[in-house]
């Protein structure tokens, strides 16, 4: 069972909300895959939202890159949900961490973004995302999470029309889940346990 750690209320009316457990429990209208170019989903969330989503995740995301191309970094693409709770995936294909020096935040900040607006172009109201890039990508887990939680307060201050009214991260590791409710706890003064 997923577990609410803090949340926080944006002038929009959007809420932001940080949850610990498992991202494809979450019956939101869509959830964010933490995906590679090729949207081949082998390794960390990919796998396991292939798994519970069912095959043909895979089967229309094979089809996507056909039709498409890959997937640029800080890129998305959306499938269909499969048996998941929600009715999307939008794949977003987060930096793999090189340094700091090859754009890995600016490539971060528009995994995010992308989503984000994909999530509100189709006018869904609620949107969940794990920590895009922080698992095999390597990129640092408390850099991460400042991106991830700014640009999405950014997003609902300057979207304030946004079909968006819940975005939440979802993190299923301890570790993980510390580092961002320090972050969140630092970065949005009023939280509800």
């Amino acid at each position: 069972m997923n577990t609410l750690r803090c949340e926080h209320r944006c002038e929009s009316g959007l809420w932001i909300k940080l949850i610990q457990g498992d991202i494809t429990l979450e019956s939101v209208d869509a959830i964010v895959n933490a995906a590679n170019s090729q949207l081949a989903h082998g390794g960390g969330v990919a796998a396991a939202i292939a798994r519970r989503g069912g095959p043909e995740i895979q089967r229309e995301s094979d089809r996507w890159v056909a039709q498409h191309g890959p997937v640029p970094t800080g890129g998305v693409a959306m499938t269909g949900a499969g048996q998941l709770p929600s009715k999307a995936v939008i794949h977003a294909v987060g930096p793999i961490w090189r340094g700091g020096q090859a754009d890995e935040d600016s490539n971060l900040r528009s995994a995010v973004w992308e989503s984000l607006q994909l999530a509100d172009r189709q006018g869904f109201t609620s949107i969940a995302l794990p920590a895009i890039s922080a698992g095999i990508f390597g990129f640092p887990v408390e850099r991460c999470a400042q991106i991830l939680l700014k640009t999405t307060r950014q997003f609902a201050e300057e979207h304030p029309q946004s079909s968006l009214r819940e975005v939440r991260v979802v993190l299923y590791d301890q570790p993980t889940l510390d580092v961002f409710e320090r972050e969140f706890r630092r970065l949005f003064p009023i939280q509800a346990e």
